[in-house]
């Protein structure tokens, strides 16, 4: 029997999309998931290498929605940050796949936290801040070998971030109104690119191509997310109703006064990735953040997920920030499909992860125990069926595979 095969057997299996399963079993060949199921009903192939999760809770990996790991690396100052291109206010054609460092520590931090997937995405400095990307959190020589989709959305940002950096350059936009109309402006660009790049093609004309609008004109077609910065209140709505405008798919990232709008959320099936939840009021529009307002979201029916937005919480606080919303009164159910069914179907990623389902990818975390439970850890980390963390009880730290080792 090839060393391909894995069997996770005994544990508590919560598979997050069906019933949780008592000494389950999660069997792993060639790096997907092949069976879920009993003990009494999931054949173990001879041979196959056995992770013993009896005592244990056994998840699927853990996804951070909205991050810069890789683009704001820890204790690398100035030369580690490729976050935010804030030369001029709208840059969607800049990509996040071409600024990841993949040794950044915070990578490691990750897999302590049970993380396994991550959207890495361009800073709130720019009303339009470019492409950001999903890859894995472990497991490759270069990051291409760890990317599950180079191109998942757009970052863009409402509110004080940008008119603070262009206000302080003397700049448009320097208020929420110009924030506004340059983002506007922008899609307006691209509708006329569109409209004349199609009309150069029907009649077999030559057309130059622009990377900013073309990456635009994705927007509008429906084959990237918008993903939106925003907080307050008044600049979720300024970003619904430019999404309406226009006609794209929008994500609310942050929302931390998306409670205060639950029902037109609801109403207009748009979701939040909410966060992040450990941080002070350190600026205006954070005045009322609270993690009750993720509980009031969930309670109307907001589709949630949940952000360290890393490295502003570290990493590895990600599954501490759903048992905080335990705390206030979420459920277990919505802050595990917060942590990692939703931000999959948010970001269109859920056909390879985001649950313990036949045909994903074998990303499982083994816990001590419930992983909402602060003193429980992540115990044993697979990601694409490779085990790439065991946590070391005598050491107290985490062995985790390096590079050298990864292949």
């Amino acid at each position: 029997m090839s060393n391909s095969v894995i069997a996770i057997t005994g544990g508590r299996v919560v598979p997050v999309t069906a019933n949780e399963i008592e000494d389950g079993v999660v069997l792993v060949t060639d790096g997907k998931i092949t069976a879920v199921g009993s003990a009494a009903d999931v054949v173990i192939p001879d041979g196959a290498q056995i992770v013993d999760a009896t005592g244990k809770w056994v998840t699927p990996g853990i996804i951070e929605a909205h991050g810069h790991i890789g683009i704001d690396e820890e204790a690398n100052g100035p030369a580690g940050n490729d976050t935010n291109e804030m030369t001029q206010p709208t840059t969607p054609g800049v990509r996040a796949v071409d600024a990841v460092n993949i040794e950044d520590e915070g990578f490691r931090d990750a897999l302590i936290g049970g993380v396994t997937a991550a959207v890495i995405k361009p800073g709130s400095g720019n009303v339009i801040g470019g492409l950001t990307c999903a890859l894995k959190t472990w497991g490759g020589r270069i990051i291409d070998e760890q990317v599950i989709k180079p191109f998942v959305s757009v970052k863009a940002a409402l509110g004080e971030n940008p008119k603070r950096v262009y206000g302080g350059k003397d700049k448009m936009p320097s208020t929420r109104l110009g924030v506004a109309y340059v983002m506007r402006n922008a899609f307006v660009k691209a509708q006329n690119y569109r409209a004349k790049r199609d009309a150069a093609a029907a009649k077999g004309e030559p057309f130059d191509r622009d990377l900013e609008l073309e990456t635009l004109v994705q927007v509008l077609d429906g084959e990237l997310v918008w993903d939106q910065h925003t907080h307050r209140h008044d600049d979720i709505a300024t970003a619904i109703r430019l999404s309406e405008e226009f006609g794209y798919k929008l994500v609310v990232n942050h929302g931390t006064e998306g409670g205060k709008l639950r029902d037109v959320l609801v109403e207009k099936n748009i979701p939040v990735i909410f966060g992040p939840m450990i941080t002070s009021r350190s600026k205006v529009e954070l005045r009322d953040r609270s993690i009750r307002q993720f509980v009031d979201m969930a309670e109307a029916g907001v589709q949630l997920a949940i952000t360290t937005d890393h490295p502003v919480v570290p990493i590895d606080r990600l599954v501490l920030q759903g048992s905080l919303a335990v705390r206030e009164g979420a459920s277990h159910q919505t802050v595990m499909e917060a942590l990692t069914i939703n931000p999959a179907r948010f970001l269109g990623l859920d056909e390879r992860i985001g649950s313990l389902e036949v045909g994903k990818d074998a990303d499982v975390v083994v816990w001590s125990g419930d992983p909402l439970v602060a003193q429980e850890r992540a115990e044993t980390v697979i990601i694409d069926g490779k085990i790439v963390l065991e946590w070391d009880y005598d050491s107290h730290s985490a062995r985790i595979v390096e590079r050298s080792a990864r292949f």
